[in-house]
Formats: C-alpha cells, structure tokens, sequence
C-alpha cells in the first residue's frame, strides 16, 4: 500500500522515481538544462567578475530506477552557489553522485566573459564579450575530468584571394573555440589571446578610424586560412606543457561564399615512451607573457 499522497511531510509521499522500471535499460546521462545561474569567475584584472552561467547536471541512472530527482540537482547548485568555480566543481561532482545515488556525474556552465580590450591605436577602452564553458565529469573512480573552452571572434583574411586578387582580399569574422585539459591553473584572458593572436587579426568592439586601418592593415598582412588558424593555436597550445589536451575548431562566416569554411584538430600529450604526431618549430611558445 502507497503511502498517503495528501500527508503534508514530503518524507511519507510516495516515491515514484525510486520505483523499478521493468524495461531494465540503464540511462547515461538525465538531469537538468538551461538553469540560468550568477557565478563568479576569476578575471585577471578585477580578481573576479560576475557572470550569469546556463547550467546543465546530469547523472546516470540505473535500469531498474523509474526516475531521478530533479529538485536535488536544484538544491546542490543552491548550495554551492557561492563556490562555483574550477577548484570546486570535482566536490559539487561528488555531491552530485551522492545524493542522487549515482555512479557519474556531469556538470556544464555556459557563460559570456568580458575583457576590457583597448584599440590598437587610439587605446579606446571598450568590453568585450567571448564565450567560455567550464564542464567536469566523474566517474565510478571519483576521478574529475576538468575542461576549459573559449569560444573566440576572429577576423581572417584569405591567403587565396590575396594572391590572386590585382588589388584587395576578402576577408571574414570567424569564430575558434578552443577546448582544454591542464594540469595547474591558467588565465582564460591568456588563452584568448593566444587565438587573437594566431587569426589574422583580433576583434573588438570599440575602433576609431585610425583602429580600423591599423587593424585592416594587419590583416591584409597576415592572412590566415581556417586550417592555419587551427594548426598556428594548436603549435601554440602543444608548446605549453600545462596542457595535457586540446581540440580547436575554426569556423570562418564567409563572406563571397554561402557557406561557413571549417577546420578541427584534436591533440593528446604522449606520455613518457610514445612516440609524438606533432612536431613544433622550436621558436614557438605557449600562452603569451
């Protein structure tokens, strides 16, 4: 007999979720999306800014459990909700896992993070907006997989349309969004200036018309195509040894095309032994100083 469904204390209500599923099919991940959530993230400059984050929590689920319990994914975060942070996200992982009587747990925090970024020439101070996205994953060894993105606007200018142009080249905006493992803490402006820098030129939201010719004058300069934006962050990236593994992904928004152009590499450090894919010219280095 269920207990009564009208009693006031949540603890004698009956317990849907925990009831047995027949079907016996095990899901890997259900939990909740979209949590629109105030965090604090570290700025360089300020010493933190704060942000608002969409979340994702997600756990495994068992085959014979009919449900999860989706407010306690709700109270975690509630919990948590002035700590949330790099170093902090293995302890809201294992939260995770506990209450929910999981064996993995997955978190993602989407959130805009704003650079104060002077003109080139001018020095024009204005915000800048870039993409970042902390996710962490843990498993049955309580062991958390950390990863760090930045999703950076570029501007690139084509080496084809340069050579074969009498006067001019096209160029375009583009997006690179860089994924990271690392071993110890790093600046994410650090890692948004090494795309900037490996594009044909940056973007900003602030230029005065002496910025614009500067910054139109680079990139007629430095022509990139979206396999040299990958492959220069990627020679940038592998010479830091901090990072353990990255992926890149570039995507140019054409501008005499219909179409997005498109490239992706993906590098794992080799351990001590294995043999390394990806040779770098020795004068290249990781973040800028």
């Amino acid at each position: 007999m269920f207990d009564n469904p009208s009693s006031n204390n949540g603890d004698s209500i009956v317990d849907v979720q925990m009831r047995t599923d027949e079907r016996r099919l095990k899901i890997d991940q259900v939990g909740v999306k979209k949590i629109r959530y105030p965090i604090d993230v570290k700025d360089r400059e300020n010493g933190s800014q704060r942000t608002v984050a969409s979340v994702n929590m997600y756990v495994d689920l068992p085959h014979n459990h009919k449900g999860t319990h989706m407010s306690r994914f709700i109270e975690i975060l509630a919990q948590h909700r002035n700590s949330i942070s790099t170093t902090t996200i293995p302890s809201i992982l294992a939260d995770m896992k506990d209450r929910l009587r999981a064996k993995s747990a997955h978190l993602e925090l989407t959130f805009p993070f704003f650079i104060s970024k002077s003109a080139p020439v001018t020095g024009a101070v204005a915000l800048m907006e870039y993409g970042c996205v902390l996710t962490g994953s843990q498993g049955e060894d309580d062991v958390a997989d950390l990863t760090v993105s930045v999703i950076v606007p570029v501007t690139t200018l084509c080496p084809c349309s340069k050579e074969i142009s009498s006067y001019g080249a096209h160029n375009q905006r583009g997006l690179v969004t860089v994924t990271v493992r690392y071993a110890h803490f790093f600046w994410m402006e650090d890692l948004i200036r090494l795309v900037e820098s490996s594009a044909s030129s940056g973007v900003y939201s602030l230029l005065k018309r002496t910025d614009e010719k500067f910054v139109t004058e680079t990139a007629y300069e430095n022509p990139r195509f979206v396999e040299d934006v990958v492959r220069e962050v990627a020679v940038r990236l592998k010479a830091d040894s901090n990072f353990t593994w990255f992926s890149v992904a570039a995507e140019n928004f054409e501008s005499i095309h219909n179409h997005s152009a498109y490239a992706f590499l993906e590098y794992t450090r080799p351990r001590e032994g294995e043999e390394d894919e990806m040779e770098i010219p020795p004068e290249k280095s990781g973040l800028p100083t």
